[in-house]
């Protein structure tokens, strides 16, 4: 089911639910018809004939709420120790390097709780637990940032010329002598 603008169901909102599913369980428990239990709900006949086949597969637990399907999946326990284990580095996990990669910290917690995430679920958990992204700065070894700015002072200028004035009746979007 999708929502306008992003949102879902609130708590509330998910219980009240519920409870017209269980609604539907009792009539189905009573043998009434689909249509009958679709009007006196007043819900779709088709949601009414997915909660009958949940309800004979799984019984009663099978139209219960699942939760919020943006829930995290690990407890607060286990989040604490993913974030102890983040700390200790990607190279005592097997990493190549000393990045986070979310499909590392992803694999991460595969192994560690055997809980499976998408790279994307991965991101929000992180970001809810108050980890940000950052690009590492790629510097060349041999860079040598003294000499970078005496070139950016001296020689750049002469490199790149004077600027030229707007003339009067010219247009910056063309160059001249291409009319």
């Amino acid at each position: 089911m999708r929502y306008a603008q992003g949102g879902g169901l609130t708590d509330t909102e998910r219980a009240a639910r519920e409870r017209i599913r269980l609604q539907a369980v009792v009539r189905f428990e009573s043998g009434e018809k689909n249509r009958e239990v679709a009007a006196a709900l007043r819900v779709s006949e088709r949601s009414v004939e997915r909660w009958r086949r949940a309800w004979r597969e799984r019984g009663r637990v099978g139209v219960l709420s699942q939760g919020s399907p943006g829930r995290s999946r690990l407890s607060e326990t286990q989040v604490a120790r993913l974030e102890r284990e983040l700390e200790r580095g990607p190279l005592v996990h097997g990493g190549a390097d000393q990045r986070w990669t979310l499909a590392r910290v992803k694999t991460l917690i595969g192994r560690l709780f055997h809980v499976s995430y998408t790279v994307e679920g991965t991101w929000r958990l992180l970001k809810r637990h108050g980890w940000s992204w950052q690009q590492p700065a790629r510097r060349a070894i041999e860079r040598d940032d003294d000499a970078v700015e005496v070139w950016k002072k001296e020689t750049w200028p002469r490199v790149r010329g004077p600027r030229r004035s707007a003339v009067p009746g010219s247009s910056s979007r063309t160059r001249p002598g291409s009319r």
